[in-house]
């Protein structure tokens, strides 16, 4: 069987990895990983595309390891039994799992225990947040990295290295040719690579020019930026319009990122700006967040954009307030400067000095919490917004009994 030229493009050594220049390179993590010969169990995770098999079948390489490919969805627990028998007779193995986040409970349990020996060493992929998708015991055994977006000019590298590949021997294109496919790919190199591939073997003349690329791809380009940080720029005007109350444009945003198809940085994005631009003012802005969320994945697109957009508005036009993590920001900066203190000794356990504040009326008696050294020490700010503003009167009115109380 012919392989893909995609295939065939493989990397085979962490050197030849386009792209991910925070993990692979001088003085990187991954790298580094290899440079010494040690090998921890990891997921990778990130977009289509971006190079989550062609990094775990590198460091295994490099490493000389004896490993096996495993996809969570398509292999059977019969299949990670021969897998963990095989690892025995060779005391240890690398086991890398596609789609990690679809292993089911019957493989974890056959897993885990392999994972804590060190019998196997296990480089998970997924496209969905780790945080959110994976298992809380397979996560807690393995180090999480983040594979980023690659950008127009990671593609356009590797679409030159392409082009020299045997298989197309002959192949003419230029630069405007192959920005042209970059573009098209949506940042995902394996596409561009197949686009290449079937350009080439579309002619009769193996010329390349834009013409023939837009007749076997007419989708419109999304044009986000030239030096390759509009996405980020797309979310943060997501975010910025959102916090500024201006709908419109919060859903003009959207859409730019719908048309990316780049659903999870929405999610990730909007679940921040529940809590950080929303937060008290709208306390329950976070579940209703998390219920689209869920509302979207469980349809996908093109009809995931109907709980997105109807959350987004609401969002954007939701009263704002960002008091509760600038008090928090306070205090970790009171906390890294070493501004601490002893705990007062009646909140310590078993102590018999404290009051039970459900014992008092309205479940609320006067008592020092904070240490000492900083017990005057106010970090929370209330705003007189939305809801926060019910939460306001209740600051006050504990503040007013602590005052009365201290003279």
């Amino acid at each position: 069987m012919n392989k893909p030229l995609a295939i065939k493009l493989a990397p085979n050594s962490l050197d030849e990895v386009i792209g991910q220049n925070h993990l692979i390179g001088e003085g990187k993590i991954l790298t580094n990983l290899v440079k010494n010969k040690k090998l921890f169990s990891m997921i990778l995770y990130g977009k289509p595309g971006i190079g989550k098999t062609s990094i775990a079948n590198a460091i295994a390489n490099d490493l000389g390891l004896r490993h096996r490919f495993l996809n969570a969805t398509i292999n059977t627990k019969k299949d990670l039994d021969i897998v963990i028998e095989e690892a025995k007779m060779y005391d240890g193995m690398v086991v890398i799992i596609d789609e990690i986040h679809r292993l089911h409970k019957d493989k974890q349990d056959v897993l885990l225990p392999q994972l804590e020996s060190g019998l196997i060493t296990l480089i998970g992929m997924t496209t969905s947040n780790p945080y959110h998708s994976i298992n809380p015991a397979i996560r807690s055994r393995c180090q999480l990295f983040e594979l980023h977006p690659l950008e127009t000019s990671d593609i356009i590298e590797g679409l030159n290295r392409a082009i020299k590949h045997p298989d197309l021997e002959g192949i003419v294109i230029d630069d405007k040719s192959i920005e042209l496919i970059a573009k098209l790919s949506g940042n995902d190199l394996r596409y561009a690579y197949n686009l290449l591939e079937i350009a080439f073997y579309s002619t009769d003349d193996k010329i390349i020019n834009e013409e023939k690329i837009r007749k076997i791809n007419n989708k419109p380009v999304f044009f986000s930026d030239k030096d390759g940080d509009g996405h980020y720029d797309v979310l943060s005007g997501f975010q910025k319009s959102i916090r500024g109350s201006d709908v419109d444009a919060a859903l003009h945003y959207l859409a730019r990122l719908i048309a990316e198809g780049d659903l999870e940085s929405i999610y990730r994005r909007m679940s921040v700006i529940a809590y950080e631009d929303i937060g008290l003012a709208n306390p329950t802005i976070g579940p209703r967040v998390e219920a689209a969320i869920n509302a979207a994945e469980r349809v996908g697109l093109p009809e995931a954009r109907i709980p997105l957009g109807t959350i987004v508005a609401e969002m954007a036009l939701s009263p704002k307030s960002n008091t509760a993590h600038v008090a928090l920001d306070k205090a970790l900066e009171d906390i890294e400067q070493g501004n601490v203190g002893t705990i007062p000794k009646h909140i310590k356990p078993d102590s018999e000095d404290y009051k039970y504040p459900h014992d008092y009326k309205g479940a609320y008696v006067v008592q020092q919490y904070l240490p000492d050294k900083i017990k005057n020490k106010k970090y929370y700010t209330p705003k007189d917004i939305g809801y926060e503003k019910q939460l306001k009167e209740v600051y006050e009115r504990l503040e007013k009994i602590k005052h009365t109380a201290s003279k």
